[in-house]
C-alpha cells in the first residue's frame, strides 16, 4: 500500500511531462510534413564534400 503513495503521484509527474512534450513538438511544428524527410534519404545529394 505504501508504494501507491509514490507511484501514482510519480505516474502523474510522468503524464504531465509527456504530455508537455507532445504538446511542444506539436506547437513548434514538428509533424507538419512528415513525407519531406522520407524523400530527403532518397534524394541524391549533389553538393560535393570541401576539399582540404
Amino acid at each position: 500500500m505504501e508504494a501507491l503513495f509514490i507511484l501514482v503521484p510519480l505516474a502523474l509527474v510522468l503524464a504531465v511531462i509527456i504530455g508537455a512534450a507532445f504538446w511542444w513538438s506539436t506547437a513548434s511544428g514538428q509533424f507538419e510534413d512528415l513525407d519531406r524527410e522520407g524523400r530527403r534519404v532518397l534524394e541524391d545529394d549533389d553538393r560535393q564534400a570541401p576539399s582540404s
